[in-house]
């Protein structure tokens, strides 16, 4: 299957926009996420990626809002949500204070949730989430997505995908179930490139877009190897932060932004449609815009692939 509209090649990652400072090491206040949205919006990037999980709707709840007070026309937006995780206490920790169900019922419960909190008549997305978190994969084929297609038919919802972590279980999706697209999380970046070895042909055989987040795997590849650089959500270990070295030895030989090279490496290969950026500050916006546009000599993607930094076969970024 193939999504029915256009998406742009950025679109507002909002994981950070609920405030979910245990995961990010930071809080977001109501001011900084309703002006990112604002930005986000008025440079012409029209797709927001959320979930009910991202502050236990807290996320969602503020999209709505900045949508609404911004007077958003309906129909200029792509929105996008998740299943999965049914949130509890607004704001309350995303992981235990909540209820996680991929049946029918907990399906049906979770889209109307999100309808009411991104104040809304329909979705253009819902992915199941995090199914990778557990052996929930006869629920998912079983449960979810029979239901998100038969919502889909009835057109609360346009397209139907997953948002999650590991690319093995996305192609098993796909395989599988019917779905338009996918949102793949911290797998394929300037530090990792297993799924272009046969994951994106699949999704280019199937005609299934990916969308890619976590493209600085949750911090270090914008931070560089720093005391205290993030990976995965969690302190970056040695081998990581040694790899991340090299690569900006490379980037400081030819000149080039770190933050750059990761944006457009990322957005390099023909599998990918969009990237989700998490940002919670207007001038986060500006700055990702322009990276995607930096030049970046073929010189420096020549010695990372000369370096084996990165797997030779990959594609890059042709600005010059």
């Amino acid at each position: 299957m193939a999504l029915s509209f256009h998406v742009p090649r950025i679109a507002l990652g909002t994981a950070p926009i609920g405030s979910m400072a245990p995961v990010f090491g930071f809080a977001v206040s109501d001011e900084d996420a309703r002006n990112t949205i604002a930005r986000v919006l008025a440079s012409g990037v029209n797709f927001i990626d959320t979930a009910p999980l991202y502050g236990n709707g807290l996320a969602e709840v503020r999209i709505g809002a900045a949508l609404k007070e911004l007077g958003v026309v309906r129909n200029t937006l792509v929105l996008g949500t998740k299943i999965g995780w049914l949130p509890g206490t607004l704001g309350g920790d995303h992981f235990t204070d909540g209820v996680r169900s991929y049946t029918r019922d907990a399906v049906l419960r979770s889209v109307e949730g999100s309808l009411k909190r991104l104040q809304t008549d329909h979705l253009d997305i819902v992915h199941v989430h995090d199914a990778d978190l557990g052996d929930f994969r006869h629920e998912v084929l079983e449960e979810a997505y029979p239901t998100l297609n038969e919502l889909k038919r009835q057109g609360v919802i346009r397209a139907v995908g997953a948002g999650m972590n590991e690319w093995p279980l996305l192609a098993d999706y796909a395989r599988n179930a019917d779905v338009d697209c996918f949102l793949l999380a911290g797998r394929y970046t300037l530090l990792e490139q297993a799924p272009a070895r046969e994951f994106f042909s699949l999704m280019l055989e199937k005609k299934i877009s990916i969308f890619l987040g976590g493209v600085f795997n949750s911090g270090i590849l914008a931070t560089g190897a720093i005391a205290g650089a993030r990976y995965q959500y969690a302190l970056a270990p040695e081998p990581v932060l040694r790899l991340t070295r090299m690569i900006e030895g490379v980037c400081a030989r030819h000149g080039v932004s770190l933050r750059a090279a990761a944006v457009q490496f990322a957005a390099a290969h023909p599998a990918v449609t969009t990237l989700v950026l998490g940002m919670v500050k207007p001038g986060e916006v500006d700055e990702n815009i322009r990276l995607l546009d930096v030049p970046i000599p073929a010189a420096f993607w020549d010695e990372l692939r000369a370096r084996e930094l990165i797997d030779a076969g990959v594609p890059t970024s042709t600005q010059a």
